[in-house]
């Protein structure tokens, strides 16, 4: 008796058929080829244009130009926002004759807040103690001054990377001799020790004499000891007199 062959049998041997299965084989390598031909490596040079862009050159053509990021701006320290970072008084207080004197690249402006982090306090240092004081008393001391802004004018200089290397203060006092007269106490001038030997020193004095006169003050006076005095002879001023001092040990702190 013959075999007989079910449906699905015969759907089965029908699909194992040898000419189907080498066509399907051919479609696959067929395929295969494509898929391989698609893929490639660019090796497409690029040129680099203005502003950090950079565009793909392909025959002599170039293409869209590609935007390269750019660096963020260094931000002003923790704390301190870029729009509250005024000058403690007006810069054309600061003569411009000062300015041009100064070594390429230095400039000298009014202390700002930032210059809490900006080398102010090393540079001071190296005059006396200072001390550790945090940002928000810093910051507190720098608004009590900016309310006086008639009375405090401490200037800085910075090296050509904006690093504080020098600094000084003229403190004006207002009296009822001299027909209310005003006097400049220049006070606290310090150099970075790396950086004396380039008429720094001078330069802030000059610049403090500048302001001092500017605001209106009939003279200026300062304290030195007897091996600076050539120094300040120098940058105009004459022995007038002898200090005299009396320390507090224990003086108050008070929260101004």
């Amino acid at each position: 008796m013959a075999d007989l062959q079910t449906p699905t049998e015969v759907s089965l041997l029908s699909t194992s058929n040898p000419s189907t299965e080498s066509a399907v084989a051919h479609e696959k390598e067929a395929s295969t080829k494509v898929s391989l031909s698609e893929v490639r490596i660019d090796s497409t040079p690029t040129s680099t244009v203005a502003n950090g862009t950079t565009s793909a050159v392909t025959n002599g053509a170039s293409s869209r130009p590609t935007s390269t990021p750019t660096p963020a701006p260094i931000s002003a320290p923790a704390g301190i926002e870029e729009y509250d970072d005024p000058p403690l008084f007006s810069p054309s207080l600061i003569g411009d004759d000062v300015s041009s004197s100064l070594p390429e690249g230095y400039s000298i402006r009014p202390l700002r807040r930032s210059d809490y982090s900006g080398g102010f306090l090393p540079t001071l240092r190296v005059l006396t103690t200072v001390g550790e004081p945090t940002l928000a008393e810093f910051n507190a001391r720098y608004d009590f001054m900016a309310s006086r802004n008639d009375t405090y004018y401490i200037l800085v200089i910075c090296d050509t990377t904006g690093t504080v290397v020098g600094t000084g203060a003229v403190i004006v006092e207002r009296k009822f001799i001299h027909n209310m007269g005003l006097v400049g106490h220049i006070e606290d001038i310090a150099v970075a020790k790396n950086q004396q030997g380039k008429k720094l020193g001078l330069r802030i004095i000059q610049a403090l004499d500048s302001v001092a006169a500017r605001v209106g003050c009939y003279k200026s006076i300062l304290d030195c000891s007897e091996a600076n005095e050539g120094f300040y002879v120098k940058c105009g001023f004459k022995r007038a007199g002898l200090e005299m001092a009396h320390y507090y040990e224990k003086a108050p702190k008070m929260n101004l």
